[in-house]
């Protein structure tokens, strides 16, 4: 089992730079006009045809292609066509800032759509209707108007946090919850759905039969299975929060990989746009793993079915 998980995930890793790898060799533009200074320049012809050969733009893409792998195998993302510095030298310092981010982002969620689970389940219509309907509210906002409403009342009017920067927790709390109130309404929603089905299984009527109080019967039993359904939405949901950091790393002017990938495409730097994809591949592929083992020690039958 362990070994066709990560047979998995390698395929599905250089499936993502391959297909990035290929898409992007069909963008119209040449990479020599981007390593040369963009289409101001006009190189001569000997200039474009050394600066191919440094680059190895003068083989074809089939081999441009096998020697890429081949780097990257060995920790070699290539060289920025804009930059002209190793990828890694580029995208080192802005990997921590986009995975502070995307972790409290993810925190935040949780926090949120389990207080509006364990407060508004089963707490008779009125409580639960508005908790659905805040759920829904919340997974209907985009996450830059989220945003530039968290800075224009918590920054600008009342001062709370900084409106901009990387300067400590303080400033990484607005555009964490810019992230994390959209992603809060599609973890609500499908808790509280297995909540409820938790809340009218046997086990529940026994432990409430044992004299246990409510909150005991929410946190201790109904809880630990219903939160299954939102562990997997977590799984997706952390390398999309990665991918689509650069919401809020725009708007509150903040490093990261998300601003990076922008300005890469941008500018058609390859070897950065690819090595970013690559990294997001990575995380998306390493928490899913994760999750896979918090699922078999939050329900062991799972290992059982598995071995069985």
């Amino acid at each position: 089992m362990v070994l066709k998980r990560a047979a998995g995930s390698v395929f599905v890793l250089w499936a993502a730079v391959t297909l990035t790898f290929f898409v992007l060799r069909l963008v119209p533009g040449d990479p020599v006009t981007t390593i040369l200074g963009g289409h101001s320049a006009a190189p001569s012809a000997e200039t474009v045809a050394v600066v191919k050969a440094q680059y190895g733009l003068d083989q074809p893409v089939l081999v441009q292609y096998v020697n890429y792998l081949a780097g990257v195998a060995t920790g070699n993302f290539g060289t920025s066509y804009v930059f002209k510095v190793p990828v890694l030298d580029i995208l080192g310092p802005q990997i921590l800032p986009t995975f502070q981010l995307a972790g409290l982002a993810l925190l935040f969620a949780w926090a949120i759509a389990l207080a509006f689970t364990l407060l508004t389940v089963g707490r008779g219509r009125l409580l639960d209707g508005i908790g659905r309907g805040v759920e829904v509210l919340f997974a209907a906002l985009p996450p830059f108007w989220v945003g530039i409403m968290l800075a224009v009342v918590f920054a600008v009017i009342l001062g709370w946090f900084p409106v901009a920067g990387d300067d400590g927790f303080k400033s990484l709390v607005l555009p964490s919850l810019a992230l994390a109130i959209p992603l809060a309404g599609f973890i609500a929603q499908v808790t509280r759905s297995s909540f409820e089905e938790a809340l009218a299984q046997p086990f529940i009527l026994s432990a409430r039969a044992r004299g246990l109080s409510d909150l005991a019967v929410r946190l201790g039993h109904a809880l630990r299975h219903a939160i299954l359904p939102g562990l997997t939405l977590s799984a997706w949901a952390i390398g999309s929060l990665v991918s689509s950091a650069v919401v809020a790393e725009i708007i509150f002017a903040r490093p990261g990989l998300g601003r990076s990938l922008v300005d890469a495409i941008i500018n058609r730097d390859l070897p950065i746009t690819l090595a970013v994809v690559f990294i997001i591949a990575a995380v998306y592929i390493v928490v899913n793993l994760l999750v896979d083992v918090l699922y078999r020690v939050i329900d062991p039958r799972i290992q059982k079915g598995a071995a069985a």
